[in-house]
């Protein structure tokens, strides 16, 4: 079976749980996987067209907001409206297909910068490590060989991706978790340091920090109810911390360091210029 030779298998499924996977896949996307008896009990899925129209990538995206299962999910998709990732969805399915098997990619890569045109177009050769969504946007983590390198890539400034041939060799220490650990968002800079950063957070920020820690290092400090409390983290400070912070608006104040107070009022200040 498939399964049974994918990377992620651990052995042959059960009867029961087969079963019940084949039912919830039909409910939640409408493939109908049946029973070929004539040909010696093979399953086979019976209306492939519609894979075309809902790849299985979709479910990737809905999976974080998903309630009790694909029964329910179903019956109420039409009252649930999820946040939709505009861009770069396309390109999944390939990326996993190539990270199951640990298959290189070939990409055609445009920046930000400038105006779109050749000169702004990269073509990267990108062995690929771990897939994560941060603020709506699919984001590829790989060691780039042009780069020589791991470097983080957003999927929607791919224009073509190509599965090669050539294979490569996860290393065995990598952990993808650990890598994003010190940081707020995707992009990791090694040659930064773990910092001790404090923020004071009034109102109904504080709660909202309660129950949505900005970081996993997170710790609360100095508190008084209905009015503020403090937190305390252990991260890199990176432009994407602040953006953070700086989205939150007049409920967090930074206390420390003072490099990150410094880097807060600067970008206030040309937010004000614009004014």
């Amino acid at each position: 079976m498939l399964w049974e030779n994918c990377p992620l298998s651990d052995g042959p499924i059960p009867l029961r749980t087969f079963h019940e996977q084949r039912k919830g896949i039909k409910e939640m996307f409408g493939v109908e996987i049946v029973c070929d008896r004539s040909h010696g009990n093979v399953y086979y899925v019976k209306n492939p067209e519609v894979l075309e129209r809902r790849k299985v990538a979709k479910w990737l995206l809905y999976k974080y907001s998903i309630p009790q299962g694909f029964a329910t999910f179903n019956s109420m998709k039409d009252r649930i409206i999820l946040e939709e990732i505009p861009l770069g969805t396309s390109f999944l399915d390939d990326i996993i297909e190539a990270m199951q098997k640990n298959m290189e990619l070939r990409i055609d890569y445009q920046r930000y910068e400038g105006e779109q045109g050749e000169e702004h177009l990269q073509t990267f050769h990108i062995q690929p490590y771990a897939l994560k969504v941060f603020n709506r946007r699919w984001y590829l983590l790989g060691f780039i060989k042009e780069k020589d390198g791991l470097r983080t890539i957003a999927l929607d400034r791919i224009l073509y991706l190509e599965v090669l041939t050539t294979s490569f060799s996860l290393p065995e220490d990598f952990d993808a978790r650990k890598y994003f650990s010190n940081v707020v968002g995707i992009f990791v800079n090694k040659e930064l340091p773990v910092t001790k950063v404090m923020i004071r957070a009034y109102g109904t920020q504080a709660e909202y920090l309660r129950s949505t820690p900005l970081h996993k290092s997170q710790s609360e400090g100095k508190s008084k109810h209905g009015e503020f409390a403090d937190f305390t983290y252990r991260l890199c400070v990176t432009t994407e911390l602040v953006s953070q912070l700086l989205a939150m608006g007049e409920k967090v104040k930074v206390l420390e360091p003072e490099e990150l107070r410094a880097e807060m009022k600067k970008r206030i200040g040309n937010m004000i210029n614009y004014y």
